[in-house]
């Protein structure tokens, strides 16, 4: 639909319905912004960030009363 036609069609309602599209178009802006910040993380996005200690898997000095 072109700009001019759109403009038309709206300059053509009363105020009452052109506040009412006003907050249709509100929304519809909104729903677009979650859809936006709803991506997916691709996987293996992350590699290489996280890097664990290669003491990791030593046992902790705390739990030897218990093992």
């Amino acid at each position: 639909m072109e700009m001019a036609q759109l403009y038309t069609k709206i300059s053509a309602l009363p105020s009452e319905l052109k506040s009412e599209v006003n907050d249709f178009v509100d929304f519809l802006l909104a729903k677009r912004k979650k859809q936006l910040k709803k991506r997916k993380p691709v996987f293996g996005c992350a590699k290489g960030e996280i890097i664990m200690s290669p003491e990791f898997d030593r046992p902790i000095e705390d739990f030897k009363d218990y093992m």
